[in-house]
């Protein structure tokens, strides 16, 4: 395991600990197979960062909840898994295609891929995205218009609706707050909600995409039930129910219901 890798989810660990409880430095040891030097060491690096907090024996998370801070908070946080899921997805969408990026973390790092797909027509939600595929060679750029999110700078709001009514698009690329067994996809604004329920219905597929602390989640707001997804991104750390209880549970109804998972 990568350096990078191993700090992400080590960082997912500490986040998973039961409310603001601390995980220990032997039992981050014993699940990510290496010693508790090694895993000092690698907290004392999240904590430079910001991301987590040292305490006697162990650590806690910063945050109970990262969907609790905005994109620029969230942005360095498991920056090396995010960056394999974009390359996975980006895999996943065929030159010449008409494409909807979702907002979020995620979906920037798939932007940063998609030019090797070229020649691609991109309709993106998010300021970050039309940033990173603006001036790429073989890249026809829109920027769905609408009202921007505080802090995460994503469009939502009746405007970015009634753009994406009147237009058609061979995948959409969703990224997503929680996907659940029984409950489906989910997002924790109703703002989001509705616009991925919007590109769902305009694309003739869907890819979503998210990392494996998103496994077992139920949101505020419904999207869709999961048989509406085509496929599945996700980090291999997802079939780890050592790591992720509710992560093979998860994964195996998602291919119940017809969705094709990848683990990146």
């Amino acid at each position: 395991m990568s350096v990078a890798n191993r700090l992400d989810l080590t960082l997912r660990l500490v986040q998973g600990a039961d409310g603001s409880d601390r995980i220990s430095v032997s039992e981050l040891s014993r699940r990510l197979g290496v010693s508790e030097m090694t895993v000092r060491r690698d907290l004392d690096a999240l904590e430079g960062q910001g991301l987590v907090r040292r305490v006697h024996g162990g650590a806690v998370a910063t945050r109970s909840r990262a969907e609790d801070a905005g994109f620029l908070a969230r942005e360095p946080w498991q920056a090396a898994t995010k960056d394999r899921l974009g390359g996975a997805v980006a895999q996943l969408v065929e030159p010449g295609s008409r494409v909807l990026l979702d907002a979020g973390t995620t979906t920037v790092h798939v932007a940063e891929h998609l030019a090797a797909q070229a020649p691609l027509t991109v309709a993106v939600l998010s300021l970050q995205a039309a940033v990173c595929l603006a001036d790429r060679p073989g890249i026809e750029l829109l920027v769905v218009g609408g009202r921007s999110r505080p802090g995460e700078r994503s469009f939502v709001g009746p405007l970015a609706l009634r753009t994406l009514e009147s237009l058609a698009f061979d995948c959409f690329v969703m990224s997503i707050g929680g996907v659940h067994a029984e409950h489906g996809w989910s997002e924790f604004s109703l703002d989001d909600a509705a616009v991925k329920q919007a590109g769902l219905a305009r694309a003739d597929r869907t890819v979503a995409v998210a990392d494996a602390t998103k496994l077992g989640v139920r949101a505020f707001s419904r999207v869709a039930p999961l048989g509406a997804v085509h496929h599945f991104v996700t980090d291999r750390a997802a079939d780890s129910a050592c790591t992720h209880p509710s992560g093979p549970r998860t994964l195996d109804a998602l291919r119940e219901a017809g969705v094709r998972t990848v683990l990146a």
